[in-house]
Parts: C-alpha cells; sequence; structure tokens
C-alpha cells in the first residue's frame, strides 16, 4: 500500500493525515485519527533513494512505475518489509504520549517565526506559484516527480541556477489550447506561442527581485536556434529577423530553448532555467488555492475574453481566473500592453494569496498546489525533479514579496505601420533596464551593502585630481572584444591626453567588470582615469602598480566583459529610473 492510499479505508483524504507539529514548524504523517501524538516528535530520518530515482522518476521495485502519468495512483502489491528503499517503513501507533528523556525536560527545539515558516513553506512563491509547488512538494517526496514534464534546453542556458550568484528564470505562459474546455478561446489550432513572458531576476543576496515582462508584439531579431525534437532528432531551426517576439516559440517547431535564445539576443541576459504553462496552468493553481482576490475599477463586459464581472474586488478561480489574465479589449488602451498590466496585478494578488492566508497551513491545499503545479508545468531539464524545484523555491522564499518589482521591456509604436499593431524597442530607455538587471540592481530601494562600505567605495573616488598628462596606465584585455585595449589605448592619448599610455596585450584571466588596479600613491591618477572612463568607485581597487616598458610605476586597467567601448561610460545606475513603469508585489491595484 503506496503512501497515498494510506487511510483509504476508513475513507480518510490522505492530505488531511499531514499535521503541522507547532514544536517543529513541520508537517508529520499521522496514520489514524485516534493515534496519540508525542508531544515531542523524534527527527525523521532520511529518505532512501532507489535506482529509479535518476532523472527525477521514481521507480517501485519490479521496474513498474508506481502511479500512472496524469493517473489515479496504483496500489502495490509488494509486502512493506521487502519492498525496496524507495518506500519508507510502516510507522507503528503509539497508545499514549512518551515522556521525554531523564535531563531533557524543558528543552523543546526553538521554535521558528512564523514568517521564516511563510517564507520556508512557501518557497518559490515568488515564481509565481510555479516555484512555491516545488518547495511545498517535497511533503510528497517521489511520488510528484512522475508529474514533471522536461525538455531539453538545448544550451541555451547557463546550465541551471546556483545558490551562490544571482537567479535568472524565464517563465512562458503559451497560448496553445490543450486541455478541456479550452478549444474554445480563439485559435484553437495554435502551434502554442510565447504569449505571455516575463524574466524573473533575483538578486544574489535574495533581498530583491525583479520580474521583466517582454511583450508579445515586440518586433526582435531570433537567432539560429538547435532544438531536440519530440521524436529525440536534433534539428537546427533558422532564426528570423524583425519579427514578433512570440514566434519564438511554436513557430517552425521552435521549443522553449528558442525563446531563451531569442531573450539572451535581445537583453543581453542568458537565463538559468526556463518554465513553460498553458491555459490550464491558470485555471488548476487558482483552483488549488481557492481563489485569488482581482480589484477593477470599473466593469469589464468583454466577449473575446468571456469575462464579465462588475467594478469593485472579486475571487476568481478557473475559467474565470483565466478570462481575467486573458483580457485586453476592456482594460486601458485595449492592447498587449494593458493586458500584461492586468496579468502583473494578478500575479501580485496570487502571491499575497499564497502568503497570507491559510495555504500554509492546511495540508490538503498544499497537496493540491503541489499536484496541480506540477502536472500544469513544463520545465527544462535542469529543474526536472521535486528536489530540484525544492532547492531553488527555499532560495526564493528568502525574498520579501514588497521587493519583487514588475516591470516591462520599454517600447514604442512601430514607426513602420500605419495601423499600429506591433512596437519595437525604445533604444533610449530599454538599455539602461538591461543593464540593471545584468548588474543586479535593485529596482526597490533595498540596501545593497551596508552604509560603511558604500561609503568607503564612494570614497575612492573623492580627492585631488591629477592631470591627464601625467596619468600612467597599462591597458589590458579581460574579456572585452577583440581590438579593444588598441582602441582604448588611441582614444586616451588623441582625444584624452593620457599619452603616457600603453597596451600591455591579453589579461591573464576574464573579468565580468573592468577594473582599475593602483597604488597607494597612484591614487591621484587612479581618480582622473575613473573620471574619464566613466569608472565607479566599486571598479577601482587599491592594490599594486606594475612596472611599465619605460621602467616607471603604472596602473593597471583591465577591460572586462561589460566594456562597451572607447568613450562609453562603465558607471551603473544605483536605482532604477523614475520614469519607469513599475510595481511591487505587495501592493494592491485595480485594473482600469
Amino acid at each position: 500500500m503506496d503512501a497515498q492510499d494510506r487511510g483509504r479505508a476508513d475513507n480518510i483524504d490522505p492530505a488531511d493525515q499531514w499535521v503541522l507539529n507547532p514544536s517543529t514548524g513541520e508537517y508529520e504523517l499521522r496514520l489514524g485519527p485516534s493515534a496519540a501524538q508525542s508531544p515531542v516528535p523524534g527527527p525523521r530520518g532520511p529518505r532512501g533513494r532507489g535506482a529509479g530515482s535518476a532523472r527525477g522518476r521514481s521507480t517501485p521495485p519490479g521496474g513498474a512505475s508506481g502511479r500512472s502519468r496524469r493517473g489515479a495512483p496504483e496500489r502495490e502489491t509488494a509486502d512493506r518489509e521487502t519492498s525496496g528503499p524507495d518506500v519508507p517503513p510502516q510507522r507503528r501507533r503509539r497508545a499514549a504520549p512518551e515522556e521525554p528523556p531523564p535531563g531533557r525536560r524543558g528543552r523543546r527545539p526553538a521554535k521558528k517565526s512564523k514568517a521564516k515558516k511563510v517564507l520556508m513553506w512557501t518557497g518559490g512563491t515568488m515564481a509565481f506559484v510555479v516555484l512555491a509547488t516545488g518547495a511545498a512538494g517535497y511533503l510528497y517526496l517521489q511520488h510528484l516527480n512522475d508529474n514533471i514534464d522536461s525538455v531539453s534546453d538545448d544550451g541555451a542556458s547557463t546550465g541551471g541556477f546556483s545558490k551562490d550568484k544571482a537567479i535568472n528564470i524565464l517563465l512562458i505562459g503559451t497560448d496553445k489550447r490543450t486541455g478541456e474546455g479550452n478549444g474554445s478561446y480563439g485559435d484553437k489550432g495554435s502551434a502554442g506561442h510565447a504569449d505571455t513572458t516575463l524574466l524573473l531576476h533575483v538578486s544574489k543576496d535574495r533581498t530583491n527581485a525583479t520580474a521583466l515582462s517582454i511583450p508579445r508584439d515586440l518586433i526582435v531579431d531570433i537567432p539560429d536556434c538547435q532544438t531536440e525534437q519530440e521524436d529525440g532528432s536534433q534539428e537546427v531551426i533558422p532564426g528570423s529577423t524583425g519579427v514578433r517576439f512570440n514566434t519564438s516559440l511554436g513557430q517552425s517547431g521552435r521549443t522553449p530553448s528558442c525563446t531563451m535564445r531569442t531573450v539572451t539576443e535581445l537583453t543581453g541576459i542568458k537565463p538559468d532555467n526556463f518554465m513553460v504553462a498553458d491555459f490550464n496552468a491558470v485555471k488548476t493553481l487558482t483552483s488549488a488555492v481557492g481563489g485569488v482576490e482581482v480589484c477593477l475599477a470599473k466593469d469589464i463586459d468583454d466577449p473575446d475574453s468571456h469575462l464579465k464581472l462588475s467594478a469593485g474586488t472579486h475571487t476568481v478561480e478557473g475559467e474565470e481566473a483565466l478570462a481575467f489574465v486573458r483580457t485586453r479589449h476592456s482594460v486601458g488602451t485595449g492592447g498587449d500592453l494593458s493586458r500584461i498590466e492586468l496579468q502583473q496585478q494578478f500575479l501580485s494578488a496570487l502571491m499575497r494569496k499564497l502568503k497570507s492566508n491559510d495555504t500554509l497551513t492546511s495540508p490538503s491545499k498544499m497537496l493540491k498546489l503541489a499536484e496541480a503545479g506540477t502536472e500544469a508545468l513544463t520545465v527544462d531539464s535542469h529543474l526536472d525533479s521535486i528536489g530540484k524545484l525544492k532547492d531553488l523555491g527555499l532560495e526564493l522564499g528568502k525574498l520579501n514579496v514588497k521587493n519583487l518589482t514588475f516591470t516591462t521591456v520599454p517600447v514604442l509604436d512601430n514607426p513602420a505601420e500605419t495601423v499600429k499593431a506591433t512596437v519595437v524597442l525604445n533604444e533610449a530607455k530599454a538599455p539602461a533596464i538591461f543593464d540593471l538587471i545584468s548588474n543586479d540592481v535593485s529596482f526597490t530601494e533595498v540596501k545593497q551593502q551596508k552604509k560603511k562600505e558604500k561609503a568607503a567605495v564612494a570614497a575612492r573616488l573623492k580627492g585631488e585630481k591629477a592631470p591627464a598628462s601625467e596619468v600612467r596606465v597599462q591597458i589590458m584585455n579581460g574579456g572585452a572584444e577583440a581590438g579593444s585595449a588598441q582602441e582604448t589605448l588611441s582614444w586616451l592619448q588623441v582625444e584624452q591626453g593620457v599619452a603616457k599610455s600603453e597596451n600591455a596585450g591579453n589579461a591573464p584571466e576574464e573579468l565580468s567588470k573592468t577594473t582599475l588596479e593602483y597604488a597607494p600613491d597612484q591614487a591621484d591618477q587612479a581618480r582622473r582615469l575613473a573620471d574619464i572612463l566613466g569608472l565607479s568607485g566599486s571598479a577601482m581597487k587599491p592594490g599594486e602598480s606594475v612596472t611599465n616598458s619605460q621602467g616607471v610605476p603604472a596602473m593597471t586597467l583591465t577591460l572586462g566583459k561589460d566594456f562597451k567601448g572607447a568613450g562609453v561610460s562603465l558607471t551603473t545606475p544605483d536605482k532604477a529610473p523614475d520614469d519607469i513603469d513599475k510595481s511591487t508585489a505587495d501592493k494592491v491595484e485595480c485594473a482600469e
């Protein structure tokens, strides 16, 4: 009898057998309604992993799957004592509470704060429920692995997120009409384009995050992409120039990895992982949490999305929730950009619901959420198990919802069109947004460092500056485009008067950011060069001088991967521009 069949003879829902232990802050399985519970439960032993757990799939003894794909759980017939390491042994019921061991009275485990428990159990709430279900899913263990569909990233990602680095997850909502009741929505024959796309960036220190929406009608260049097709074959799908962003998925057999490559081409940011959801995901996830409260500033009756709601607040789930996120003709300007704002409001409300209501203390809801999330999603091959989703979810659980900012890629109406149907990148604003995310700068007022550390870094730029003619520097290429060192040398000598400069060739290793190393007695020279190049205080590295070709001390300027060309400032803004449209997930907003 497997974990999902326990208690069914007594008509007990297995979900209701998971009980929150107030002493440990963890859920435990209660096998009978009359079984007494120990006041101080003992620690759980590690769960064994069998050979069948490879690639996130659990295989019971004999090689048969313990659960049919998308089907009801099957009852195991093997005897419990010989069923293998994947199945935990039957717990014994206790007749009465046990007394704690002598000398240990009063030494109950320290109780976690309620806020901390919420973050831990929510886990991936910040990744729009998907990751929350991953973090909650470890209550279910191997069973949920069978729900997860994964496809190859085809080498388009970084290889998966890392716990010690910033995280970038590409979230894709497709317009594929598969599933019960979805054929009536618009183009029922759609191949599943990238209809709703967000790049979720979570800071390295986990204090803040940015969700960047990418308009589906944005004109982009889609690069060639090597893909693994459904039959396992490899195919290079030719790229396209000047096409809608949404065609990066589905069109011509393109897979999510093609969307991932397109995002990298557009923003310069390579995602770590991707997740794909279709219409069913919105319906099942909102029903699993008992609905989401949304707010409307006016009555809406949209025949295209089938949404009909009066002004005010409403709780929507299932079909009605799907209609809400699909509505565009009845809000704002009636276009896709207005729908993006509506979806951002919806996602903010969904995360507030997960964090504030009784979802996290209800085993039944948590299990429904885990089931719905894992069945509704397709992930890349680096996130193909509950264990991996749990790890990601716990990283994201460190984030406070008030420091999650929603914003949209800045765009303009396509000037080539008489009837406006598509948009183009706003070249005056968009690069700054991409740089902020790439450089891990918060869109909220979260302090990235202690004030003392900031002041010390900023102080490097303060003080007297030597004349440009007295600046001695060697220039090395540490990751910039080929020829950058010579280009910078010529610009410094000819246009900036830094005659005592020389090209020292390639650096011994590549750097992500440009640096200027100098000795203490060269600080005035360093400040002058930083002023000329537009270097920040963090790019200035007090250290040692080197001996140049004339045998005199010189500074070392190493051009990193962030170098954009001679004369282009390398100073990154320390906050998002005030004129950028943005909202945070903790604010309630009504659609207009």
